[in-house]
């Protein structure tokens, strides 16, 4: 950890709001991006992360230092989605921000619309996974964490980090070909 964070994480656990916003610049983004992809809507993801910041500002005295801030800061994020979810029990499908490519003055029309179609199958069928598998997907290959920071983050140990990815990437597949040859 930074000597710079070291400062801020303590400034903040003696109630200093400028030293915690300076502490979560960094992070704000992509924690708002788990959320996103996670709750697959706009609005949610917002309330959801800036409900986890407001959680991870009120509960920093607990922080024990075994992991890394922005380690508990997503961990507390993800657990956020995990409970929006089971509040809320709603059904979770794409959003059109999700779905719009961007793509170069090269791509032909053709070229876009199966990149959009092929993007539209993997976001529909990361939702149709189990939460589990969905939120280990996301860290991992989405938000590109490695396995010690997955580890950290949903408090498993790392061969249950390596085995869930494995079977989420098994059933993630299984899902696309579904969808693909349906």
């Amino acid at each position: 950890m930074k000597d710079n964070e070291l400062w801020l994480i303590e400034q903040s656990r003696k109630g200093n709001v400028d030293a915690f916003e300076e502490l979560i610049r960094d992070y704000k983004k992509s924690a708002y991006n788990i959320a996103l992809r996670f709750l697959r809507n706009v609005e949610d993801a917002e309330d959801v992360s800036q409900e986890a910041l407001i959680k991870v500002f009120k509960s920093i005295k607990n922080f024990n230092m075994q992991s890394t801030f922005k380690v508990w800061l997503y961990r507390i994020v993800v657990n956020a989605c995990l409970d929006f979810k089971r509040k809320k029990s709603i059904d979770f499908y794409p959003i059109d921000e999700l779905m719009n490519f961007t793509g170069s003055n090269d791509d032909n029309p053709d070229d876009m619309v199966d990149k959009n179609y092929t993007s539209e199958i993997v976001n529909m069928s990361i939702n149709k996974l189990e939460d589990d598998f969905k939120t280990i997907i996301i860290l991992r290959d989405i938000q590109g964490f490695s396995y010690n920071e997955i580890s950290e983050i949903l408090s498993c140990n790392l061969g249950t980090v390596k085995s869930r990815i494995s079977r989420a990437r098994k059933n993630l597949k299984d899902i696309i070909d579904a969808e693909l040859y349906r």
